[in-house]
């Protein structure tokens, strides 16, 4: 519900112009947004973990659970209904809706990076996998069926919870004003490292990166140039910096990305070079 809010709104002006009180308009709220559901997700993995646990230990020790009710066994046809139900729906939440895209960029996954897209998401990934387990569930045996079924709960569970915790730490980079994206700390430091080697810049007075959302970050840069740069030569330096600091830490340019940066270079003459 919130991806399709999220989409409709985006197609209005409002969405994203700059104001006094929203000065990157209203895109940081589905940030916000976001990291409350993934707050919901760890704690849905917590409460997930908590009853497992339990019935494990009311197993363990031949204790009867104080609320147990008989439980009819779910027919294979309304089973396979729900798992098909589903996986469509995951596909088209992947191609034709393409919900969740800006959370998966933001997580990056790199070990389903290699898959097709409708599974390089972990959330389309795990909706499927699980969905496939349990359609073959009551195919199998008693025994066997009570124990994968133990299995794909602690796996929901697990999963809930490290992606919650990744996705909760990801947005809360953004709402505090820093950068934990493409390459990270090493790779911030790879750029201001070749910007340095550039012989008219003599050094880094200040730098500050970080993620506004999903699709727009910032780069603040105090540098010292050698004496004698005209207009032209200054303007040049700056194309080289976006560009360096655009291809190394966004998308690239033509890649087909949404990720954009905005630099932004305050240049001041060194006096001692």
């Amino acid at each position: 519900m919130v991806c399709v809010v999220v989409e409709v709104l985006g197609n209005f002006e409002v969405w994203r112009r700059s104001s006094v009180r929203h000065p990157f308009g209203l895109a940081r709220a589905e940030v916000l947004t976001g990291f409350a559901m993934s707050v919901f997700l760890l704690f849905g993995g917590f409460d997930l973990i908590s009853h497992n646990l339990k019935h494990f230990l009311e197993e363990l020790g031949d204790h009867e659970s104080h609320h147990s009710h008989p439980h009819e066994r779910v027919s294979a046809g309304t089973v396979d209904f729900v798992a098909v139900a589903a996986i469509a729906t995951s596909i088209v939440s992947a191609y034709g809706l393409k919900n969740h895209a800006r959370i998966s960029k933001v997580m990056r996954v790199s070990y389903l990076a290699s898959l097709p897209s409708v599974l390089s998401n972990p959330f389309h990934f795990l909706t499927i996998c699980v969905s496939l387990l349990i359609a073959v569930l009551p195919l199998l045996s008693i025994t066997l069926y009570t124990w994968l079924d133990r299995l794909i709960c602690a796996t929901i569970s697990v999963a809930m919870f490290g992606l919650g915790a990744r996705l909760a730490v990801a947005q809360g980079l953004m709402l505090l004003m820093s950068y934990g994206g493409h390459g990270g700390n090493a790779g911030v430091s790879s750029v201001l490292r070749e910007i340095e080697s550039d012989s008219s810049v003599t050094r880094i007075d200040d730098a500050q990166f970080w993620q506004v959302h999903y699709n727009l970050c910032m780069a603040n840069l105090k540098l010292s140039v050698v004496k004698g740069y005209d207009e032209a030569s200054l303007g040049k330096l700056r194309s080289r910096i976006s560009s360096l600091i655009q291809n190394r830490l966004g998308e690239g340019y033509g890649t087909g990305g949404n990720m954009r940066w905005e630099v932004t270079l305050e240049v001041t003459t060194d006096a001692t070079s």
